[in-house]
């Protein structure tokens, strides 16, 4: 039997200046990252000059949890919670467009290029659907008693997985809307669902620090459960090349697995990796660099190098 690569991975920079929790992060052009926080900032880094100063591109009154990029129309869409949704035009640093929503948090936003709409999960347990580019507010659709917390988009198969804190995992037609599966098997609020890069598998994560793989072409069946972290799983990024999955967690840690067995490969703390001292909420790889970078209610992102 081979023996596993396990890439060495190293802290790289801190990039500072939220003044509280930070629980948003999305990627942007090339290595561009853009953060949301507790403290009503949204802000633009560039992830291959860290040494850089951050820009700050909005101030809200209330916290961000979900950041979305749209590259063709250079928008950054930011859920602003109990306000809705608002757009900036990042080329004139101004606001574009603001939709009202339900006064609730909202906590994922996806775009399907496809169907040229926005998906957004909020704290009602509502799914909310704009059109683009006009921001015009389409459809609310009550999918759940509790918050519907992240959002997940096959285009291949014109599909939507939403993770709700009712613990079911629904899949949707993108068209319709109608729920056409129901993963169960969770025991506690999904919190992170992601597609592979090359849509087979559907992983979900959350409350119950577990990670499951789902056969798509199976009707989701389940094909394995890994128990992955001490406490509550926040998010699941792939990393652009399919080769590693990386997952974050309430227990201060980031775990990098091999995407297609999920052997872990390595763990990301502070004792063994300078790593974050408190909750780890977000993770994104920009670029092509193999770059990761995460952000912790510690009011910081931290930039990790995998070495290939």
């Amino acid at each position: 039997m081979s023996e596993i690569f396990r890439p060495p991975v190293t802290r790289i920079a801190t990039l500072a200046g939220h003044r509280d929790a930070v629980y948003a992060l999305t990627g942007g052009a090339a290595s561009t990252v853009y953060s949301g926080s507790a403290d009503g900032m949204v802000v633009g880094w560039d992830a291959a000059t860290p040494a850089q100063d951050g820009e700050l591109l909005a101030r809200v009154e209330n916290s961000v949890y979900a950041l979305h990029h749209l590259p063709a129309l250079d928008l950054l869409v930011l859920g602003h919670n109990f306000q809705g949704i608002q757009a900036i035009d990042l080329s004139r640093n101004q606001l574009a467009h603001a939709t009202a929503l339900p006064p609730v948090a909202v906590f994922e936003i996806v775009f399907s290029a496809s169907r040229q709409r926005l998906y957004v999960a909020l704290g009602d347990g509502t799914l909310a659907v704009l059109t683009v580019p006009g921001f015009r507010l389409e459809k609310l659709l009550r999918l759940a008693d509790k918050s519907l917390r992240c959002l997940a988009l096959h285009e291949g198969r014109n599909e939507l997985a939403v993770g709700s804190s009712d613990t079911l995992t629904r899949i949707l037609d993108l068209d319709s809307l109608e729920t056409k599966f129901t993963l169960a098997e969770s025991t506690n609020s999904v919190f992170s669902v992601a597609y592979s890069p090359d849509g087979a598998r559907l992983l979900t994560a959350g409350r119950d620090a577990q990670i499951r793989t789902w056969e798509v072409a199976a009707g989701y069946a389940l094909a394995g459960t890994v128990p992955a972290h001490m406490y509550t799983i926040h998010h699941l990024a792939f990393s652009p090349d399919g080769h590693y999955l990386a997952s974050c967690s309430l227990d201060k840690s980031i775990k990098l697995w091999d995407a297609a067995t999920l052997t872990l490969l390595r763990v990301l703390d502070r004792a063994r990796a300078a790593g974050h001292g408190t909750s780890v909420n977000r993770l994104v790889w920009p670029g092509t660099e193999n770059r990761l970078v995460s952000c912790s209610d510690d009011r910081s992102l931290a930039v990790w190098q995998v070495e290939a």
